[in-house]
């Protein structure tokens, strides 16, 4: 029954969300934390993961990259899902074939290799570190994770948010660092190959700020997109 499956879809989105936050700390050395009822959804991840009850800044900036990563036209993971639920199997099965389509590297994980890349300068580097750096990649024809994108060819509208989440975001946590270091890679891809940042670019230096983990930025597509896979799933049935 419709009203069954909804309640399906409600239950994965939280569970999935404890699941992720709970493994980050496990990985971390750290034991559980339960969550709050009195804690909206993106905080509690927050509160789950670090132990900390978060900022309010923390918590808007963590809400929008959620809702913007939520649905996103028909992307593989939820092309998958759709495909797998016309074959009228099961909510839970329809949710797997998802998650196995956003493990794939080419759907999953441009976020982490964005932070890798800022990390890989430093977090001290130059401006003139960063754009020899960026330059020596255009020579090897390597890809700057986190640019181009299938669909838009102007700049992804969610980008357009992040950006400004992880400008303020970084101010208030004094790490401004990982803004201007994006800021300046943006401007020169921009200007050498025509490529506008996606929503991967700056949600990177986002997670990074709210102490988020490198290893956790692709199961937390899985916590943003479980309500888009499951809306996708439900209008499908």
């Amino acid at each position: 029954a419709p009203a069954a499956q909804y309640r399906k879809a409600v239950r994965l989105t939280a569970q999935v969300s404890s699941i992720v936050a709970t493994w980050g700390r496990i990985k971390a050395g750290q034991g559980p934390v339960d969550p709050d009822p009195v804690l909206g959804f993106a905080a509690n991840f927050l509160y789950q993961l670090t132990g900390n009850r978060p900022s309010a800044t923390a918590v808007r900036a963590f809400d929008v990259a959620l809702i913007l990563h939520a649905d996103h036209e028909l992307n593989a993971s939820t092309f998958a899902a759709r495909v797998a639920a016309a074959t009228l199997t099961d909510l839970y099965s329809a949710v797997v074939a998802a998650i196995g389509a956003l493990k794939g590297p080419l759907h999953g994980g441009a976020n982490a290799d964005v932070m890798r890349l800022l990390l890989e300068l430093g977090e001290t580097a130059t401006p003139d570190r960063i754009e020899g750096a960026v330059r020596a990649k255009f020579a090897r024809k390597e890809k700057i994770p986190g640019f181009g994108h299938r669909v838009y060819h102007t700049e992804d509208p969610r980008a357009t948010h992040l950006r400004q989440m992880s400008k303020e975001l970084g101010q208030k946590a004094g790490q401004p660092h990982w803004f201007q270091m994006s800021q300046q890679i943006e401007a020169l891809v921009k200007a050498e190959k025509k490529l506008n940042p996606n929503v991967d670019f700056y949600s990177a230096s986002t997670y990074y700020t709210l102490g988020i983990p490198i290893d956790l930025y692709t199961p937390i597509f899985a916590v943003s997109r479980m309500s888009g896979w499951t809306a996708h799933v439900l209008e499908q049935y």
